[in-house]
């Protein structure tokens, strides 16, 4: 089990930018990767970006060129540049650790979500 706990989210308008943070405790030597996932109002939740041990990353296409994803492996954190955000970018924003098992990815653990709201 990883614990996790996000800051950072708020209220921005419509072109700002926004920062989340994520720290991972626990049993950080199963983490294969540290990602981010929002879920919108009856939305299903969906994958942002997500970042490797070796420093891969991946995003969800309606972001890229917008958010970063970036980690910090002595201290176990990882974070989000969210900027040009747009209003279909609110959401609440949760951080997620995943192992590796034949090539899938699998949640090892989830932070409570943080709110992320764009005014137009």
């Amino acid at each position: 089990q990883v614990d996790l706990v996000e800051s950072g989210g708020g209220l921005v308008q419509a072109g700002g930018t926004l920062g989340l943070s994520c720290a991972a405790s626990g049993r950080i030597s199963r983490i294969s990767a540290m990602a981010w996932f929002r879920q919108a109002p009856d939305k299903q939740r969906e994958l942002v970006a997500r970042i490797t041990t070796d420093g891969v990353t991946d995003y969800l296409d309606s972001v890229k060129g917008r958010f970063t994803i970036s980690r910090d492996s002595a201290k176990n954190t990882v974070s989000l540049q969210m900027d040009s955000l747009k209003p279909e970018d609110t959401a609440v924003y949760f951080c997620n650790a995943q192992g590796i098992s034949g090539g899938h990815y699998y949640a090892l653990g989830w932070g409570p979500g943080t709110q992320v709201t764009v005014s137009s």
